[in-house]
């Protein structure tokens, strides 16, 4: 079907907004004139023209756009926001047709959007891949339905189900390839935070942030309930963001901050509550495995990816284990497997 044809260009398109739209959702949008296409856009960057806009910019003849159908991956707003309302720009410019991929789970918007351009005598037909829609704005939805983050978990692991030897005193093994490093900057890029736990900074010492890979570095997140992290190690020397959570008092300085919470309770639904009320609309948990197990047995995860070795490793720390029998996808990635478990929304 054509209709489907340019949803998924609508898909494709608003996929390139992934680093820079959030807290924003991800947009594309298509304007086709007798058949061919004469316009696309996509949302940006947060607070600039949303994909409505920049595709009805790009229309080298405005004249066509009388006779013309614009697809949009997700309802047009229809509120004052740092933007004016996309469906009165639609309704200005006398399109007559417009095809949405799904609804806006937002409030402020839920269905607004659509009686707006239908009260202005425009056709609107809504659902043209809902289900694809749906999925590109999942971290979106989220945010804004569930009042947290959207949580990735990230490991690798060796073909017998280890991630590193030193619980056995062993050194530090490196399960990832070059490559699929390289892929990890890229996912550090692609979201707002990213979270390890104490034993991770020790022993790891690492600097969590996006240098192989072109995108800004996510804020920094690390467990300290005892406060005993040295402060020599990479993620306190304040280049980047650095939020440390803590029982024990301590001074903050620029870029490193300090956050009191209650160890004596359950500390992820506490750290997800501030991070939501700071607007980081996603998470990368890197590890390591007793933290990654505990957002597991929460069932506070949204999407894992388990990078598989061919390394053996025989004994040493257990890689975590997805115990409610999630299902998931196989990808490969530079010649190593990858499972790709998403939870269902």
């Amino acid at each position: 079907m054509d209709e489907e044809k340019y949803m998924k260009r609508c898909i494709q398109l608003a996929q390139n907004g992934l680093c820079n739209t959030p807290p924003n959702p991800m947009v594309g949008a298509v304007i086709v004139c007798q058949g061919k296409i004469i316009g696309e856009g996509y949302h940006i960057r947060c607070g600039e023209a949303h994909a409505e806009v920049n595709a009805i910019k790009s229309v080298k003849d405005p004249s066509m756009l009388k006779n013309s159908t614009i697809y949009v991956s997700l309802e047009p707003c229809s509120h004052y926001g740092k933007t004016p309302p996309c469906a009165d720009l639609i309704i200005e410019k006398r399109i007559p047709r417009i095809v949405i991929g799904c609804q806006d789970p937002f409030s402020k918007v839920s269905g607004r959007g659509i009686q707006k351009l239908k009260d202005a005598g425009c056709e609107v037909v809504v659902g043209i891949l809902e289900k694809e829609c749906r999925h590109l704005i999942r971290r979106f939805t989220t945010f804004y339905l569930e009042h947290r983050p959207y949580i990735t978990l990230k490991w690798a692991e060796s073909t017998d189900k280890f991630i590193d030897l030193r619980r056995n005193g062993g050194k530090p093994v490196l399960l990832s390839s070059p490559l699929t490093s390289m892929l990890v900057h890229k996912k550090r890029a692609e979201h707002k935070a990213i979270m390890v736990g104490t034993h991770t900074a020790l022993l790891d010492n690492p600097t969590l942030t996006v240098r192989n890979w072109y995108g800004p570095s996510p804020v920094r997140l690390v467990l300290d309930r005892k406060g005993t992290l040295p402060p020599t190690l990479h993620l306190f020397d304040g280049t980047v963001p650095t939020v440390v959570f803590t029982e024990r008092p301590q001074e903050s300085r620029p870029n490193l901050e300090y956050l009191l919470i209650n160890y004596n309770e359950d500390v992820l639904p506490q750290i997800m509550s501030i991070l939501y009320q700071r607007g980081l609309q996603s998470i990368l948990v890197e590890g390591g495995s007793e933290l990654l197990q505990s957002f597991i047995d929460k069932n506070l995860w949204d999407e894992v990816l388990v990078e598989e070795s061919p390394m053996i490793l025989q004994s040493g720390i257990n890689a975590p284990i997805i115990n409610n029998k999630s299902s998931y996808d196989i990808e490969w990635s530079f010649g190593r497997k990858i499972r790709h478990y998403i939870s269902v929304i």
